[in-house]
């Protein structure tokens, strides 16, 4: 019995020091994504409320898509957290974009255009490097990769950097695509005004099947209210 007990102490202290290292892993793998998302927001201010946003505009659509047919991948929360988390560094490719075109005041010419176009590569090599250097295989930066790399992936293979199409577009960068366009768009700059978040919601339904997933605009159809929700909440 001494030895059953002894046993029983002891796979319980082994259970609780894993669930505490899982733990710090999770912190240190939360200020991570943190400290590189604050990058891309220290270049342009205006992108840290948009990484907020389009962060949880994330976690609603995975949650919602949580059980349709085709999004098994979200049937376990952790992989909605890990997709939402993975969200803020969609655009962190944005540091390798000299200021003059990052930040330019009004439109961007054709050329100046083609180069904001690499900050999708960019981003997605950085992470990549990061990859090669952990010890493991690391699932935000897997996941975090496929979001910086395709979130401007079209539905109909009209986006880049790689032209990819339909369930080719890994699903994690089909929800980003979704959340980045209404975002920008509910959002003024100085060369274009905001558009309201009943005329947002008209341009996400007119991506279904050109621009978007079409699962993902009806589940965004669907919880069109989270969506002006967190607009609302997470604003200047």
């Amino acid at each position: 019995k001494r030895a059953r007990d002894w046993l029983a102490d002891k796979n319980a202290f082994l259970e609780a020091e894993v669930e505490r290292r899982m733990g710090e892993n999770r912190t240190i793998q939360e200020v991570s994504i943190l400290a590189l998302a604050r990058l891309a927001e220290v270049r342009d201010p205006e992108t840290g409320l948009h990484l907020r946003r389009t962060r949880e505009y994330v976690r609603a659509l995975a949650t919602r898509l949580r059980h349709e047919p085709g999004f098994y991948l979200l049937a376990d929360e952790s992989t909605v957290d890990l997709f939402a988390k993975s969200a803020l560094l969609h655009d962190i490719g944005k540091v390798g974009i000299p200021d003059h075109i990052l930040l330019k005041p009004g439109r961007l010419t054709r050329e100046e255009w083609e180069i904001m176009k690499t900050h999708a590569a960019i981003g997605a090599h950085a992470i990549e490097l990061a990859e090669r250097d952990a010890e493991h295989p690391v699932e935000f930066l897997i996941v975090a990769k496929e979001i910086a790399h395709h979130h401007h992936e079209r539905w109909d293979g009209g986006g880049y950097p790689d032209g990819l199409s339909g369930d080719a577009i890994p699903i994690s960068a089909r929800l980003m695509a979704l959340a980045d366009v209404f975002d920008a768009v509910i959002s003024r700059r100085v060369y274009k005004p905001s558009l309201s978040l009943a005329e947002a919601r008209e341009v996400i339904r007119g991506g279904r099947g050109t621009h978007f997933d079409p699962r993902t605009v009806d589940a965004f159809d669907a919880i069109f209210d989270q969506f002006a929700n967190i607009a609302e909440q997470i604003s200047d």
